[in-house]
């Protein structure tokens, strides 16, 4: 295994140091150019740039494959090599990761999407606040343990627009966590704490009670309730 991984440090370097340049076509950049579907959340964005090939991919926006030989490219920041394949059935591009084994079957891994079709944190980037919880439910439906509907990281990201004084896009946000999480005192708790600070006191009132429902010992809902109801 030490052998084999020094080999390929060693190939690496030296595929390096060669500098191999791609001469794309038009026809290439223009089949390539788009969005490929990582995963239910996340994609892949292929652009191009005097003539070079650039990815776009989980906040960084400029990484550059190394070009290997005619469509095979090395991307450090996935530790992949991958080639632009059609599948023969479809004809639809995908992104493919070439195999280790080269007697291996082939595979179609992230798929080139339309580009009317978006994933559900676009929408929420794009605050398309209704079109965001459809793909997330679509998300909870095929998979109600998927880290992309995590109750705490929608209120890591509303507690963030709150701090920065985008009330109604925390509000939002917090409406979303409440649908896909709606038994729990502590999305309530979080929206109400939004209307809070938008100065709506009677939709703090309403769902702090609500938090109160799933857990009377939340104190925050219980003070905020009392001095409500003692006006």
């Amino acid at each position: 295994m030490k052998t084999k991984a020094f080999i390929f440090t060693l190939l690496f370097g030296l595929l390096l140091s060669c500098g191999k340049a791609a001469d794309y076509s038009p026809e290439f950049i223009k089949d390539t150019t788009g969005r490929y579907l990582f995963n239910a959340n996340e994609v892949i964005e292929v652009y191009f740039n005097n003539n070079e090939l650039f990815l776009k991919w989980r906040g960084a926006e400029k990484i550059e494959p190394m070009y290997l030989d005619e469509n095979t490219y090395f991307i450090k920041e996935m530790n992949k090599k991958i080639q632009f394949l059609k599948h023969p059935e479809t004809q639809v591009l995908y992104i493919s990761e070439v195999p280790e084994d080269e007697n291996a079957a082939i595979t179609y891994n992230y798929k080139k999407l339309e580009d009317s079709v978006q994933v559900p944190s676009t929408y929420l980037k794009n605050e398309q606040y209704t079109k965001a919880l459809e793909g997330y439910l679509a998300i909870q439906k095929e998979d109600s343990t998927s880290v992309f509907i995590k109750e705490n990281g929608f209120n890591r990201l509303g507690y963030n627009k709150l701090r920065e004084e985008k009330y109604k896009e925390a509000i939002e946000i917090f409406k979303i966590n409440v649908a896909l999480h709606p038994e729990s005192d502590n999305v309530y708790d979080s929206l109400a704490d939004a209307y809070v600070k938008n100065g709506d006191s009677l939709e703090a009132y309403n769902n702090y009670k609500k938090a109160l429902q799933y857990n009377n010992g939340n104190r925050t809902a219980k003070r905020f309730v009392a001095a409500y109801n003692n006006k």
